[in-house]
Formats: C-alpha cells, structure tokens, sequence
C-alpha cells in the first residue's frame, strides 16, 4: 500500500509540473502566478515581424517597469501586468516568467543571485494592419478581428474605446467604474451584439441543407412581408422585386429571408447553429462571451422572421462571427485561431512553436463553395459593391443590428480576400451608427484590406 501511495503521488507530482503547472500559473486567479518574479525578469511580448508590443525595463537601481511601447492600440490583446492580469500577459504568463537562456548564463547569474531574463512570445500579430484597424475605427465604438483563413493565425484584434496599459495602476478605479465606455472590456472577443443580416450567412446554409432544389427559390419582394399580424420591411422599404436565394443574399433582402425563415425546420435550425458554435465554447485562449441562438419549436413565427434575418434574441461576438467566416472560406474546416507563433529565449532562439492545425470541420467543402459564390455577389452586385474595383477580390456579408427603440444599429461587415485563394478573413462591428447598409463597417474593412494589399 505504502508503494502504491508513493508511486500515485509521484504520478501526480510529474503530471502536475508537466500538464497542469503551466495552466495554473497562466490562470488570473492564481493569486501565486507571479512566483518566479522573484528570479526572472518577464519577457517581452511581440509582433511577428519583431515590433515590441510589450517589454520589462530594469533600471540601475534594479526596478522593474513593464511598459508597452503602442499604448492603446494592442490594450486587449496583450493587456496588462498589474492588478490582476488580462489578454497575453495573463495567457502567456508561465512562457514570460521562463527563462531559457543559455544554461551556463542562468548558472552565473543564479550565483551572483541576479534575475534571468524571461523568454519572448512572438504573436502572430502584425503591427501595421494592428494600427489601421485601431485608426479606421476612428472616435468609434467598436472592434476588429482580422485572420488568415488557411492557419488560423489572428494578425489583428482591436476594441474601442480603449485604454492605456502604461497607466492601468495609476487609473484603475476609473476604468473600473466607467460603465457607459467599458474601455476594459474586449469587445472583440466579449462582445455581445444582435448579428444583423451577417446571419443571413447561417439562415442561408440551413436553407440549403434543407432544400435541395434550393437554386430553384424564388420570391418576389414588395418591400415588406407580412404574416400572423407581423410586418418585416426591407432596408428603406425597398422593393426588390423578383429574387433567387442568391440575389436575395447580396441585396440582404429582408423580405425573403423572412419567408425563408418560416419555411425551415427549428429543430435542424438549431442543430446547424450548434455546429457553427453557437451556445457552444469557443476555441480561444482569451476570455470570451458565448454566443447565443434561442430559437425552438415552440417560438412564435414573429420570433422566426426576426430571427432568420438577424434580429430577434440571437447574439454573436465579432471573434465568432470571424471565425463562420473562416470556416467559409477555408472549404469549410475552421482551423484553429491561435496568437502566439512561437517562444523564444531573450535571444531569439526559438523554444516551441505553434502550428496550424484543423479545430473542425463546420460546414462541407460544397456548402462553403455556394456560400462563397453569394458573398462574392453581395461585392460584385449587392450591398458590398464599394470594395469592388480593387486588384484582390472579396466576398463578404453586410449587416445592419437594430437596437433600442430609437432607430439606432451597429453596422457589420464580414468577408475575406483573394476569394479564388482566400487570405485574409476580417470581420468589423462599429456600434450606433444611424440605419445605413454597411454604414461605417465597410471602410474599416476596406481600409485594412487597403494596408495589406497596398501598403
């Protein structure tokens, strides 16, 4: 028994230090995570070109400051090191506060009894389109997630307002306090936004697992829909006219999809949105917000309409929503969104590194293909027509959220570049803006795509 007890402990001992040490001191609510402070000073944090997005300065006297050279502009995403931590400072906590630097250094100066350097996390970050989504989002309420459809490396994550994590210590009660802005909170991974008529992406992949003479639909739009007492009108009360399901899509027909709405099965409905990760955990390594889809089979056909053109309960994240659209365009396999490309001593030497890998398969091959050639219409003939024109193509999705009782409504964009080759996948909020298809989302998601292309 005594053997037994021993080996068990012994199990544990080296199971805890190899599998769950790392997860417990990257935990923000280990009040011990900063233990190995006292021998290490915490490593920088950067961009994937190298740009320092977060360093520790020692002074002569041996003081620490930790410092982070763009202020505002990557606040979420890396976050910050005191009262508490948060984004890549909290995740990334085990790698900065490890020093592998040559062993011979580490010995020396573990005699001399002077801190080691910790190691430096390279994000898959990019300090350029960074910068061009925090600016294109201007004085606006907002967030931006940008990612490469084929590996799942996030190069972009912006939430307005904003704060400076140089001066988190300093301001912390006002932050805290501060209910009408929320600049801690990250917008683009917490969020919680009604989706607009960028679910039309889900309501239209149900529609065709449903109908498989879906390319025969029809329906002829008079500016409105009318059923059991309730009325939904298309943006402007425009009147569409005659519309396939594609036309239906890149007009974002409100009408229509309504009408499609009443004609699915709840059930399946909801079954399809469970997989796209609604009400489900996401794969991320910073806190996020749920998305929810409450749709059931005793919803009212009112509660249907709303919902199938975006409206409704329904609420979506921009990080989610970047990641539906990933899946889309990625053939329909959502690769595994990931920051960090690899850890490296102070040096440079690298001492792991991340890969891309397929976290599942949302949609099929085929499903992704159609749904491709309908974002593709909503630029070349739809609601997205002002990212026409240019030397990449595009396909995306528009979106106009109502809220309140006041006339007010986020505005969405969702797309991804080179759509033969899919690149670049970016998906925008911008909050409040005055009813307007696309509104201020688009040239945001112009602006960046702008940078990357041009620039």
């Amino acid at each position: 028994m005594f053997v037994t007890l021993f080996l068990v402990l012994m199990g544990y001992i080296v199971y805890f230090n190899v599998v769950k040490s790392e997860k417990i001191i990257n935990s923000p609510y280990n009040t011990r995570q900063d233990t190995f402070s006292d021998r290490v000073v915490r490593g920088s944090i950067l961009d994937r070109n190298g740009e320092v997005l977060a360093k520790t300065e020692v002074a002569e006297d041996g003081s620490e400051m930790r410092t982070y050279p763009y202020g505002e502009v990557f606040a979420h995403v890396v976050g910050y090191d005191v009262n508490g931590k948060s984004g890549l400072e909290s995740a990334e906590n085990f790698d900065l506060l490890t020093s592998n630097a040559f062993f011979v250094e580490r010995i020396i100066k573990e005699f001399q009894a002077k801190k080691n350097t910790g190691d430096s996390v390279v994000t898959t970050l990019d300090a350029k389109l960074q910068t061009t989504a925090y600016n294109a989002l201007g004085d606006e309420k907002g967030a931006v997630v940008v990612m490469e459809a084929d590996t799942g490396k996030i190069l972009a994550m912006v939430s307005k307002p904003s704060f400076d994590p140089n001066s988190v210590e300093d301001n912390w009660e006002y932050l805290n306090a501060d209910n009408e802005q929320s600049p801690l909170l990250n917008r683009a991974m917490q969020g919680a936004y009604a989706p607009g008529s960028i679910f039309k992406i889900v309501t239209a992949l149900e529609y065709i697992r449903e109908q498989p003479a879906y390319g025969a639909y029809t329906y002829d739009c008079y500016g409105e829909i009318t059923y059991d007492g309730t009325t939904i009108p298309c943006f402007n009360h425009i009147a569409h006219g005659f519309q396939d399901l594609n036309t239906s899509f890149a007009n974002s027909c409100n009408s229509s999809f309504a009408n499609i709405g009443l004609s699915l099965d709840r059930k399946s409905y909801a079954k399809t949105c469970k997989q796209l990760l609604f009400n489900s955990k996401l794969p991320s390594v910073l806190d996020y917000r749920k998305s929810d889809f409450s749709l059931e089979e005793t919803s009212t056909s009112a509660e249907v309409m709303m919902t199938a053109m975006g409206q409704g309960d329904t609420q979506v994240s921009p990080y989610h929503m970047a990641l539906i659209t990933s899946a889309v365009a990625n053939g329909g396999k959502l690769m595994k969104p990931y920051l960090v490309s690899e850890v490296t001593n102070y040096t440079g030497t690298p001492v792991k590194k991340n890969k891309p890998s397929v976290y599942k398969e949302l949609m099929t091959a085929e499903e992704a293909s159609i749904l491709t050639q309908y974002m593709t219409s909503v630029v070349t003939q739809g609601t997205g027509m002002e990212l026409s024109g240019e030397s990449y193509s595009v396909a995306g999705k528009t979106g106009t959220a109502e809220y309140g009782s006041d006339g007010q409504s986020h505005s969405w964009f969702v797309g991804f570049t080179n759509v033969e080759d899919p690149e670049l996948v970016v998906s925008v909020i911008v909050e409040g803006n005055e009813m307007q298809t696309g509104g201020r989302a688009i040239p945001v998601a112009k602006a960046i795509m702008n940078a990357y292309y041009y620039e």
